[in-house]
């Protein structure tokens, strides 16, 4: 077993723990009581688009430039998507966490309704995904400063609006990352495989 698997399952172990100390006092302290910051509200539900919009934006732009290229890199990041969904809602439904502000109704309170499962945070999933997905793809200092800033604003919104942990949103993100990794990791496999077989055909 390699180390961050092994991490991240030391990590699901010991939430129920956590989440009687740290994790609560922290968000105790986040959380303002009075959490309807416009700003915060926007940076939470602004995954949804740019979680969707990263990828289709750059396949849109491979298919009108024909740069297949780009479309490589849009179908990676797809897939970086649909790996992170599966393993998030996977985890919600297995560790089945109560949200702090429902578990915690008089210290904490919530933007909205504050039911349904907590660990991980699935909107910090996709920020983080879609952050290590648009650096693995374009390596530039303006693509990959900007992308990680935003996610890690997200990711402190959730605690701010009182609807997650942090280890809720510290494994959203591990998450996330490790799905962008997992689909270049495949992703480059099935290329290597497939100029494997045709410098097999060519001898």
């Amino acid at each position: 077993m390699n180390r961050p698997v092994a991490i991240f399952l030391i990590i699901i172990a010991c939430q129920p723990a956590i989440g009687q100390n740290f994790d609560v006092n922290t968000v105790k302290k986040i959380n303002p009581q009075d959490s309807h910051s416009e700003f915060f509200k926007i940076t939470s539900s602004s995954v949804y688009y740019v979680g969707a919009g990263a990828p289709t934006g750059v396949l849109i732009a491979g298919l009108i430039s024909g740069d297949a290229s780009l479309k490589r890199k849009s179908y990676e990041m797809f897939g970086a998507a649909l790996i992170e969904l599966s393993v998030c809602s996977a985890l919600k439904n297995v560790v089945g966490r109560q949200r702090p502000a429902e578990k915690y109704p008089k210290g904490i309170l919530p933007y909205r309704d504050a039911s349904g499962q907590s660990f991980p945070s699935g909107h910090s999933s996709i920020a983080f995904e879609t952050a290590a997905s648009l650096s693995l793809q374009f390596k530039k200092w303006y693509v990959v400063v900007p992308s990680y800033l935003w996610a890690a604003t997200v990711g402190y919104s959730r605690m701010y609006l009182g609807v997650h942990y942090p280890s809720d949103v510290f494994a959203g993100a591990v998450v996330g990352i490790g799905s962008a990794y997992l689909a270049n990791w495949l992703n480059h496999s099935a290329i290597n495989k497939k100029k494997n077989k045709l410098l097999k055909q060519t001898l």
